[in-house]
């Protein structure tokens, strides 16, 4: 058995998928690459609308039908049954079958941005949780209901015992999203994708979730793909990064890596534009323009539009490839491949 494969939970490789809309086809996800193993996080970054979102749901087969289809790639889901090491091509699967749904909670758990949409405000959290753990665990309603007063105690929610039987509007947004993030783990699943889920909150409970993921990640040999625009959030929960712009990664890298060296123009753009705590107070420069249309993405290189290092007659004609710079940075940019004038 490859040990290395024991380690990898999912595989990602050039996934496209499209919307078919009366005004055109959005292109949400065009060709996207990525793996993350047992025990490490991947940052998804971005501005709104560059596809993020759309890639995780992709993998949960959540994208509705239509509109929405996966037109190419591949999603493999790494995992271990009878000590025997299983690949499950989860594009392959029905997303309404039995496999996809047994895949959903109880392989790969996710947490939504907004917890009050996550759960259904006419049944209790517990209820809601128990019904998660009866659907994919083979054990009775008892014991469901202690697992689920374990796992809210792991997630930091006072009181357990009382919480478990409350409705979702009697917690703050804070204890809400603790909630979601222990269904989710509720049964022990290998990969956890969480889908901004400190957007909503402020930024101490944001700092408490994200110290509670990392607890978790080290408790349970978690693997997470973790979507944010935040860079401060991706900065601190991040292993490796993935810089996405209308529905491409255009670069990919350790977080040291992306952090210090950063290569893309776009991506040098996103971290130019954060202000600063430290130094000398200056001006902050924004993004040129706006991140064009889905339904009309420019020629050659997307981001040429906004780009200040753009070559008129090079970078509006030529579509750049995602290529390995060494120590496994990516970058899809011209200035980095040899282009012929």
């Amino acid at each position: 058995m490859n040990l290395e494969l024991t380690e990898r939970v999912i595989e990602v490789s050039n996934l496209k998928t499209y919307f078919y809309l009366d005004i055109g086809i959005v292109k949400a996800v065009d060709g996207v690459d990525f793996s993350v193993d047992r025990g490490k996080t991947l940052g998804i970054i971005g501005e709104s609308g560059c596809g993020k979102s759309v890639t995780v749901h992709t993998i949960m087969r959540l994208i509705q039908s239509p509109p929405g289809k996966i037109v190419d790639g591949s999603i493999k889901l790494y995992r271990l049954k009878n000590n025997e090491l299983e690949i499950v091509e989860i594009t392959k699967l029905d997303p309404k079958g039995k496999e996809m749904r047994d895949i959903r909670g109880k392989e790969i758990g996710m947490v939504f941005q907004e917890p009050m949409t996550a759960f259904s405000p006419m049944y209790t959290i517990g209820d809601q949780i128990i019904e998660a753990i009866l659907t994919h665990e083979n054990i009775d309603k008892k014991e469901a209901r202690e697992r689920a007063i374990e796992f809210l105690r792991r997630v930091g929610i006072p009181r357990p015992e009382r919480t478990i039987d409350t409705y979702p509007f009697q917690l703050s947004g804070g204890m809400r999203q603790r909630a979601m993030i222990a269904m989710a783990l509720s049964c022990y699943p290998r990969l956890l994708i969480a889908d901004e889920p400190t957007t909503a909150v402020d930024v101490t409970v944001q700092a408490q979730i994200l110290d509670l993921l990392q607890e978790l990640q080290e408790d349970m040999k978690l693997a997470i793909i973790f979507i944010t625009h935040n860079l401060a959030v991706v900065s601190e929960i991040a292993d490796d990064i993935a810089v996405m712009y209308l529905g491409k990664i255009v670069e990919f890298g350790k977080k040291e890596e992306i952090f210090s060296h950063p290569l893309h123009p776009y991506t040098v753009a996103l971290f130019r534009s954060i202000p600063k705590v430290e130094g000398k107070l200056e001006r902050l420069v924004p993004i040129y323009g706006n991140v064009p249309s889905s339904y009309q993405i420019p020629e050659g290189c997307s981001f040429h539009p906004r780009c200040e290092n753009a070559i008129r007659g090079i970078c509006n004609v030529t579509s750049p490839d995602l290529i390995d710079v060494g120590n496994g940075h990516k970058v899809r940019c011209l200035i980095y491949q040899k282009v012929e004038v």
